[in-house]
């Protein structure tokens, strides 16, 4: 069954891998080989994106940058790039104001109203990965799809291919319950283990190349 995959970056690097930086060296093409059965032959991986700041950690863009040349070395994987925003908007204050750990510094009432505060956020992939989903259907460009996610705005899009178009469309969930929305309109459900990701590694260094592991990585 030729079979396409649908990639969230982001969601995929916050359920999984930000706490385990020696997992973030991987291969998405394998990753998907591991999750799906020998039946489903993997013709694309699409992976949803966008470069990141280098506000808290000036290597951070380096890193990522290594690690996209290593996806680009895997033929059936394509990238797809979103914007990552970085704004400082004004963000009201819980009374009485408290840091993180628990302790409340020593302010005097009246207690401040609002602050200002870095705000990150992606913006694009979630779009791109539904409008993606739905058109690679309607084209008729796979038998099975799967999707890698647990961002509730991906429902509709799944929906639109499972129960309009007919064909269906898996979910490869990076927690341990996935969103009751998603798991409705799924037509089945393959739950991602740390021992998925250890399976998926690549090489330190991929052959033929000089693209290594990042050191901060192993």
């Amino acid at each position: 069954m030729r079979t396409n995959i649908y990639i969230d970056g982001f969601n995929l690097y916050y359920r999984l891998l930000r706490e385990n930086p020696q997992l973030k060296w991987l291969d998405l093409r394998a990753l998907s080989a591991e999750l799906l059965q020998s039946q489903n032959q993997i013709q694309t991986v699409r992976y949803y994106t966008a470069r990141i700041s280098g506000r808290i950690d000036p290597s951070a863009p380096g890193r990522q940058q290594v690690y996209l040349d290593a996806l680009k070395t895997v033929p059936e994987i394509t990238i797809h790039l979103g914007n990552f925003l970085v704004t400082k908007p004004w963000a009201g204050l819980v009374h009485p104001p408290q840091m993180r750990g628990g302790t409340v510094p020593q302010f005097t009432p009246p207690f401040p109203v609002v602050a200002k505060v870095w705000k990150t956020e992606e913006k694009g992939s979630d779009v791109n990965l539904g409008s993606h989903l739905v058109r690679d259907a309607f084209q008729g460009n796979f038998d099975v799809a799967a999707v890698l996610s647990n961002d509730t705005d991906l429902i509709e899009p799944i929906r639109i291919v499972t129960e309009e178009l007919g064909l269906p469309v898996g979910l490869l969930c990076p927690v341990i319950k996935p969103a009751g929305g998603l798991e409705k309109v799924a037509t089945f459900i393959r739950h991602i283990r740390i021992q998925h990701l250890q399976a998926s590694q690549f090489p330190n260094l991929i052959s033929g190349t000089s693209i290594a592991r990042p050191v901060t990585w192993n």
